[in-house]
C-alpha cells in the first residue's frame, strides 16, 4: 500500500543527497572578468542622436555589459567580459557605425 509519508521522508532524503553531491564552484569562477575602456570619437558627438546612435549600436557588440556616453567631453565608456572581448574589437564596431574610436588617456589630457 502507499504511504504519503514514507514517500515524502524518501523524497525529502533524496533531494537534500543531491543538493550536497552538486560540485562546489567559486564564486569568481562564475564571475566574468570585467573590463572597462573608455574611448573618444570622431566625429564628436554634438547631440542626443549621436549618442543614441552609438549607443544602440555598440550595446550590441558581443561581450558589452554597460555603456554609457558623455556628449560635453565626447566620451564613450563601456564594461565589457574580456573573455568575450577587447578594446580592438570595439574600436572595429565604432568604425562599422561611421566613428573613430580611440582609447581616452586621462594622462594626455
Amino acid at each position: 500500500m502507499f504511504n504519503r509519508y514514507s514517500f515524502m521522508k524518501k523524497f525529502a532524503f533524496l533531494l537534500s543527497l543531491a543538493v550536497l553531491l552538486m560540485p562546489v564552484v567559486p564564486a569568481s569562477a562564475k564571475e566574468p572578468q570585467q573590463e572597462t575602456v573608455v574611448f573618444t570619437v570622431t566625429p564628436v558627438m554634438t547631440s542626443r542622436n549621436c549618442e543614441n546612435k552609438i549607443k544602440t549600436n555598440i550595446r550590441f557588440e558581443k561581450g558589452v555589459n554597460d555603456i554609457a556616453t558623455d556628449v560635453k567631453n565626447n566620451t564613450v565608456t563601456i564594461k565589457y567580459n574580456a573573455k568575450s572581448t577587447d578594446a580592438d574589437k570595439l574600436i572595429a564596431a565604432f568604425k562599422k557605425i561611421g566613428y573613430e574610436a580611440k582609447q581616452y588617456n586621462a594622462d594626455s589630457k
